[in-house]
C-alpha cells in the first residue's frame, strides 16, 4: 500500500478551486495549499486580499467562454490538472416561488451551477484519463434534496441535477482512474451570508440572531445549533482530495449539522 506523507500530502499536486475568493471556496483553496498542493483559483473577481502563493485567473464561469478560458490557461500553464474542486455556485433569483421567476432566472442559476462543472470536467478529464490519476470534487447543496421552492427554485433543481451527474461521471471515470465525489453543505456561514441575516433583520425589525434562527427554522431546524463554518467544509474536502480517500468514489457527503430530517 502507498505510504502517505500527512504532513505535505498534496505536495506536486496542481489544484483549481472554482469560486475560490469567498467563502468555503477560499478555506477550500487555503487548505489545499497548506497541504502543499500548488493551487490555482478562479472567480469573476480579484480576491480583496492578494495571496501570492495562490494562482488567480479571473474569469466568468457561467459562459462557455469563460470555462474554456480557464481551460487552455491552467494546462497551457501547468501541463496537467490533479484535482478539480468545483464549488462555484449560488443563487441571486427572486422571492416568490414559481411565478416570480423568468426564463432568464433559470438559465443563468443551471449556467453558473451546473453547466460550469460539466464543461471544466470536459475539459480537464481528458487529461486525467490518460494520467489514469485525478480527483473531482462537486459542491451541491442539501437543496438538492430538500428545495426551498419560495426562495431558490431554481439552484436547488441545479444542485439536484448535480448530485445525479456527478455519480453518473463516477460510474463513467472511476474505471479510467478518476475519482468522482460530491460534497453536500447545509447553511455555511459566510460574510454573503452575514450580509443576507442582516438583510433579513432589517426588513423584518428583528435583530440577526433573531434572522439566524429564523431561517434555521425555515431548514426544519440545525440540530448543532449553527450553520456550518468554511473551514469545516475545506477540512472535509481536504481529506477527499489526499491519498486518504483513495477508496472514495462516486458518493454524496452531506455536512450540514443534521439539518437532513432523512439519511
Amino acid at each position: 500500500m502507498e505510504q502517505f506523507n500527512y504532513n505535505n500530502e498534496l505536495s506536486g499536486k496542481i489544484a483549481l478551486v472554482t469560486g475560490g475568493t469567498k467563502g468555503a471556496g477560499k478555506a477550500i483553496a487555503d487548505r489545499l495549499l497548506q497541504a502543499g498542493a500548488t493551487v490555482i483559483i478562479t472567480a469573476r473577481n480579484a480576491p480583496e486580499q492578494e495571496n501570492n502563493n495562490l494562482y488567480f485567473i479571473a474569469s466568468d464561469l457561467s459562459t462557455a467562454e469563460g470555462a474554456q478560458k480557464v481551460v487552455k490557461e491552467v494546462l497551457s500553464g501547468y501541463g496537467r490538472l490533479d484535482i478539480l474542486v468545483n464549488n462555484l455556485g449560488g443563487s441571486s433569483t427572486p422571492a416568490g416561488g414559481f411565478a416570480s421567476l423568468n426564463d432568464e432566472d433559470w438559465e443563468s442559476t443551471l449556467h453558473a451551477n451546473l453547466l460550469a462543472p460539466v464543461r471544466l470536467d470536459r475539459g480537464f478529464l481528458p487529461q486525467m484519463i490518460e494520467r489514469k490519476a485525478g480527483v473531482i470534487i462537486h459542491i451541491a447543496s442539501i437543496q438538492g434534496k430538500l428545495p426551498l421552492y419560495d426562495s431558490t427554485l431554481p439552484y436547488a433543481a441545479a444542485k439536484a441535477g448535480l448530485r445525479n451527474y456527478s455519480k453518473s461521471l463516477s460510474n463513467e471515470v472511476t474505471p479510467k482512474g478518476v475519482r468522482v465525489l460530491t460534497v453536500s453543505p447545509g447553511w455555511i456561514n459566510t460574510t454573503a451570508s452575514e450580509a443576507w441575516l442582516g438583510e433579513i433583520a432589517r426588513n423584518s425589525n428583528s435583530t440577526v440572531e433573531e434572522a439566524q434562527q429564523g431561517v434555521m427554522n425555515a431548514l426544519g431546524g440545525i440540530p448543532f445549533g449553527r450553520p456550518a463554518e468554511p473551514a469545516e467544509v475545506a477540512e472535509f474536502v481536504g481529506f477527499l482530495v489526499s491519498p486518504r480517500a483513495s477508496y472514495l468514489t462516486g458518493t454524496e457527503y452531506v455536512i450540514d449539522g443534521g439539518t437532513l430530517p432523512t439519511i
